[in-house]
């Protein structure tokens, strides 16, 4: 079950998405990236950010930590922006807390490399859930303390929002052409050998059993927060298997982009880090939970 904590001081916006999440400290002493149950795409997103999150985290991939995190909009009171305090006044009671990560910056294509194993593994997992948003556009992956880290979950599985057409929905293709990691050659036939036999009915069972029913409940063609679980669980198993040989390319996939400034890349080992790792619990930045603790 996840974490449970209750924010205490409403720090400030993150304008840089349109969900208009926001940096928050909590009583454990730790900050968070807050992700609110009134923002405009509801509730579905931190469903999708929850199971997604966790999944991705089972297959040793790098989310940050999710916990459960209780909000009396009272805390944002003193918030000028009349859209903030909106956002608040809608969202008493029940949010997501994503742990946040000082001093991260976004990942830059053109700036870092990636190794085609690890390449292979996001490349997979995101066919896995079917998200559309990891684009260079908008690659939603961090980089902190020389690691990629996944952020951003809530555009997938997009069967969610029309259950009659989920199975349809989700035995489609996964076009990766506009994938940001396409330049550095992702192994996807490698990714699959190892990270699909993980992903087994039991664990997506304990993975969807995370889901507050808070944000299950009252969902159109489910009588129970379990049968609506169950829903999230099926797609997720049957893509597992097959979404490999489902991955298209428009273009064939390239090489990394030539000579990037080696001031940014030469400390980034590839993955995975087995050898050298300093144990960030030591100073406070732990690698689980971040640098908010």
């Amino acid at each position: 079950m996840l974490e449970e904590v209750v924010a205490t001081r409403y720090v400030t916006p993150l304008r840089e998405g349109g969900s208009l999440p926001g940096i928050v400290e909590a009583d454990d002493l730790g900050t968070y990236v807050m992700k609110f149950t009134g923002a405009g795409q509801g509730v579905k997103t931190l469903v999708a950010e929850v199971i997604c999150g966790q999944l991705a985290r089972k297959l040793g991939l790098r989310v940050p930590e999710l916990v459960r995190m209780w909000l009396d909009p009272v805390i944002g009171l003193s918030e000028p922006d009349q859209e903030v305090q909106e956002l608040l006044k809608a969202s008493g009671g029940l949010n997501l807390g994503m742990d946040y990560l000082p001093g991260s910056i976004g990942f830059d294509p053109l700036a870092y490399r990636v190794a085609p194993e690890e390449a292979g593994r996001i490349v997979w997992f995101d066919a896995l859930i079917n998200n559309v948003d990891r684009s260079w556009r908008n690659p939603n992956l961090l980089v902190w303390h020389g690691d990629v880290w996944l952020i951003d979950h809530g555009a997938s599985m997009i069967w969610q929002h029309n259950w009659p057409g989920a199975r349809a929905s989700a035995a489609k293709p996964y076009n990766a052409s506009d994938h940001v990691l396409v330049p550095f050659g992702p192994d996807v036939a490698a990714a699959a050998a190892e990270l699909a036999p993980l992903v087994t009915e039991e664990l997506l069972d304990a993975i969807t059993a995370e889901v507050p029913d808070e944000w299950l409940a009252d969902e159109p063609g489910f009588d129970s927060a379990d049968a609506l679980r169950r829903a999230y669980l099926e797609p997720l198993l049957a893509r597992a298997a097959t979404i490999h040989e489902r991955i298209t390319f428009d273009a064939p996939v390239r090489t990394a982009p030539a000579q990037p400034p080696g001031w940014l890349t030469d400390h980034l080992t590839p993955w995975p880090h087995t050898a050298g790792r300093k144990d960030r619990r030591d100073g406070g930045a732990n690698e689980e939970k971040g640098g908010g603790r």
